[in-house]
């Protein structure tokens, strides 16, 4: 017996694919399935992580809709995928949030941020609000701001690592092996270049049959934005803590070298990836998550945008106001971290190196 309708689904795609292997060429998931005779609910789940969703095997497959055995990989997969997110997530009181409008959530979040800098802001000092540069931290004082984010961020790293934990006992990956090293290394470098986004070599299947990069065009760019973001934020805390050099900082300082690029790819790969998704042929989609994967977009793309125009207003009056927003979307992103899309990275990553251990057992077993 499965947990939910749809890991019984995915066990029905998961047996008629095992006896066909057309597809087996085109990613991952097949060779991983494979290696299978049966499928528990953490295999399942492993194989969901593991699909990149290019959409490829449901093109190849003679059995897909409208066929009488309904073979739809990738949008069963999705299903169990995003069921997934919410099963591992931790604690479990605010499992629900993956349950209600994401877009809502992190929006109403964002403001209430917002305001709340605005409020302390007026009743501290109204004249900071429409100071220029040198007013960073009037605006509201630095320990302040850093003890806040510091909070949000240490319970964010805490729920992330605890879902993976309960990701990682689900899927039966156990503790470390012989030649983890080389494993992480695999998936590291399969992650970093989205290997299983090109369906196979061909491109990733969005809108109809013809295979292009786009998606995989977008995703480097979000993923690549945000971590220059991440690296100029750190950046910044080195030189304000160890250099005495606070905020804001020259163009050509460290902080404003990483930003400027992370921030423009922040705009434009969520951008392009919401552009995809709406164009996106519905047989790939899992509609009831709709919500979730439009909010992770619309939070990183306002987390690059806010950023940007802050950087571009930040010697006028308009400052304080940008400063404000930029805040109450950064709080919101990383408060919702754990209960919204961000999560199918980690599961992803931890997906393919339990993979590239499984092959690399396979291959010595072989040898031997």
């Amino acid at each position: 017996m499965h947990a939910t309708e749809h890991l019984k689904e995915a066990e029905r795609l998961m047996t008629v694919c095992n006896s066909c292997r057309y597809c087996e060429g085109l990613c991952a998931v097949f060779p991983a399935m494979e290696q299978r005779r049966v499928f528990t609910d953490g295999d399942l789940n492993y194989l969901a992580n593991l699909c990149h969703g290019c959409g490829a095997c449901y093109i190849d497959c003679q059995f897909s809709p409208p066929h009488e055995f309904d073979v739809n990989v990738p949008k069963t997969l999705a299903r169990v995928r995003a069921d997934s997110y919410r099963a591992y997530a931790w604690p479990k009181a605010l499992r629900p949030m993956f349950d209600r409008n994401g877009l809502a959530i992190a929006g109403v979040t964002a403001a209430s941020v917002a305001a709340f800098i605005l409020g302390f802001a007026l009743w501290h000092d109204p004249r900071v609000l429409f100071a220029p540069a040198e007013s960073f931290y009037r605006l509201m004082p630095h320990n302040v701001m850093a003890s806040i984010f510091l909070a949000v961020g240490l319970f964010t790293l805490v729920a992330l690592a605890m879902g993976f934990r309960n990701f990682w006992r689900d899927i039966g990956a156990g503790g470390p092996a012989p030649d983890d090293g080389r494993s992480f290394r695999q998936a590291f470098r399969d992650g970093a270049a989205l290997r299983y986004l090109d369906g196979g070599g061909a491109g990733c299947y969005n809108e109809d049959e013809r295979p292009t990069d786009r998606r995989r065009l977008f995703h480097h760019l979000t993923f690549y934005g945000f971590a220059l973001c991440f690296a100029a934020t750190a950046a910044g805390t080195i030189l304000h803590y160890l250099f005495d050099s606070p905020a804001p900082y020259a163009w050509y300082e460290l902080p404003k070298l990483f930003g400027i690029p992370g921030g423009i790819g922040l705009v434009i790969g969520p951008a392009g990836l919401l552009h995809q998704k709406l164009r996106r042929d519905p047989q790939l989609v899992d509609e009831a998550r709709f919500g979730m994967d439009v909010a992770f977009l619309a939070m990183m793309f306002l987390t690059g945008l806010t950023g940007l125009l802050l950087m571009a207003f930040r010697e006028t009056a308009a400052m304080g106001v940008f400063l404000a927003l930029h805040l109450g979307v950064v709080f919101s992103l990383f408060l919702t971290m754990p209960y919204g899309k961000f999560v199918h990275g980690l599961y992803r990553f931890g997906a393919l190196f339990l993979y590239a251990r499984e092959r690399r057992a396979e291959s010595d077993a072989a040898g031997g």
